[in-house]
């Protein structure tokens, strides 16, 4: 791989890897549980819930890495709280980066997971708590394993957007060399520079490459997943 890229480009194909994975899988869980609570649950407000969550995908990403710095640099409310009590500085680092990222990719990866609990008959799960199953194990044992595509897909496109972010990352953490130097922040940084071209496509290549293999990936999942509910 050296052979092909300067160890700057394979730096930055290795971060972006990182924070796209850490970012997809940290944000999993929350996007399991809005994902229930908007398919399943009726409350005051869930119309608002519903487009606070989306709207990172209306918002220019620009604005949500700047609301990120606001809020949790080292002088930010949640920011200061974070370093003075545990140490923990997120602007400027890698973890800032794949919370960026993770706040960016969130509306798909809720949108992937809620469509595919609303897909999951209902019935089935009436029908576990008629036998005595708690709430949480209903959705454990039945409402999780039949939705487990969505999940899959979601995380699939949380990775990818995760991948490509670019705006609301080089806001909150910039493009540091080794630090938060992604492929995006790379491929941006190349075009800065006169002859760049060449290392462009190699990056844009790579980030395509990636990115295509996770949907299909994905895609192959959730095909294998139907195929063996269909044999059962």
């Amino acid at each position: 791989m050296s052979d092909w890229f300067t160890p700057a480009e394979v730096t930055a194909i290795g971060l972006s890897l990182k924070v796209a994975t850490v970012a997809a899988l940290a944000s999993l869980p929350f996007g399991v549980a809005i994902g229930w609570l908007l398919a399943r649950r009726r409350f005051p407000g869930k119309a608002l819930v519903d487009a606070l969550v989306h709207l990172p995908l209306v918002l220019p990403p620009v604005v949500m890495g700047y609301v990120l710095l606001v809020m949790l640099g080292t002088r930010g409310p949640v920011g200061a709280w974070l370093h003075d009590s545990f140490g923990i500085v997120l602007a400027f680092r890698w973890t800032g980066a794949a919370l960026a990222c993770a706040v960016m990719g969130f509306p798909l990866m809720v949108r992937a997971i809620r469509l595919s609990i609303e897909n999951v008959d209902r019935r089935l799960e009436q029908a576990a708590s008629t036998l005595g199953a708690a709430p949480w194990r209903v959705f454990l044992t039945v409402t999780l394993p039949l939705a487990w595509p969505g999940l899959v897909a979601g995380a699939a496109l949380a990775f990818a957007k995760a991948l490509g972010e670019f705006g609301a990352t080089i806001t909150f953490v910039s493009a540091i060399p080794g630090e938060t130097q992604t492929l995006s922040s790379a491929i941006y940084g190349l075009m800065q520079v006169p002859g760049g071209e060449a290392g462009i496509w190699r990056l844009a290549l790579v980030s395509l490459l990636i990115s295509l293999g996770a949907l299909l990936l994905s895609e192959w999942l959730v095909r294998r997943h139907r195929g063996a509910e269909e044999a059962e």
